[in-house]
C-alpha cells in the first residue's frame, strides 16, 4: 500500500510539474535573451518559430497557432486588448526573419535545438511525460552558458546581449520534476550470482 501511495505520489508530482512547464512555454514568460532571426528572442516558442519561418518547414498557419496563446496572454498583460490573428507575424517581427543571416541560428545551435525540445516536450508532457522537456531545457542552460560565460561577447550593448531572467529556475525545476524517478528501482542492488564450485567426484579423482 505504501509503495502504491509512493508511485501515486511520484505519478502526481510528474504530471502537475509537466502542466506548469506547459503553461511556461506557451504563455510565452520570457526565460532567456539572446539575438536570433526575428530580433531579440525571450521564449522556446519565439526562437523555434522564428527558425520554422525561415526555413519554411511548417505553414504559417502551424506557426501562428504556436505564438497565439502567448500573444493573447502578453496582450491582456498589457493593454488587456486581444491581438489579431493577421497581425502575429508584425508582433514577432517575422516578416523579415527568411533575409536574416543564418549564422544567427549556427552560433547558437544549443538554444536552438533546446527550444525545440522544450516545445515538442511540453506538449508531449501533456500526454505522458518524459525527459525531451529536461533534455531541451539542458540544452539552453548549456547555449547560454557557453556563450555568456566561456565566450568573450562581441556586443557591449547590455540591451543586445545575452541575460537569463529568474523564471529561467523555475521552468528547470518544473522539467526536472516532470521525469518519473523510481529511486526504490535505482538503489536496489543486484543479487549476487553463485559461484561455480567443482564437482567433489572430480577432485577425488584428481587426488588418486
Amino acid at each position: 500500500m505504501a509503495n502504491q501511495s509512493r508511485g501515486w505520489t511520484s505519478s502526481r508530482i510528474s504530471s502537475i510539474a509537466s502542466r506548469i512547464f506547459f503553461f511556461i512555454v506557451f504563455l510565452q514568460i520570457p526565460l532567456f535573451r539572446v539575438p536570433c532571426r526575428s530580433g531579440m528572442c525571450t521564449t522556446p516558442v519565439h526562437v523555434t518559430t522564428s527558425q520554422l519561418v525561415a526555413s519554411d518547414v511548417f505553414p504559417i498557419a502551424a506557426v501562428k497557432t504556436l505564438l497565439y496563446p502567448g500573444a493573447v496572454a502578453h496582450g491582456l498583460v498589457k493593454n488587456m486588448a486581444i491581438p489579431s490573428w493577421n497581425d502575429l507575424e508584425n508582433i514577432y517581427n517575422l516578416t523579415s526573419v527568411k533575409e536574416a543571416p543564418l549564422a544567427l541560428d549556427l552560433k547558437r545551435l544549443e538554444v536552438l535545438s533546446g527550444s525545440y525540445f522544450c516545445v515538442a516536450g511540453a506538449i508531449v508532457g501533456l500526454m505522458k511525460p518524459g525527459r525531451m522537456s529536461m533534455f531541451g531545457t539542458l540544452l539552453i542552460v548549456w547555449g547560454l552558458v557557453k556563450e555568456g560565460i566561456l565566450s568573450r561577447p562581441v556586443n557591449t550593448d547590455a540591451s543586445q546581449g545575452i541575460y537569463v531572467y529568474p523564471t529561467m529556475l523555475l521552468a528547470i525545476v518544473c522539467a526536472f520534476a516532470s521525469v518519473k524517478y523510481d529511486i526504490k528501482k535505482a538503489l536496489r542492488t543486484p543479487a549476487p550470482r553463485p559461484t561455480a564450485k567443482p564437482l567433489q567426484s572430480s577432485s577425488k579423482s584428481k587426488l588418486k
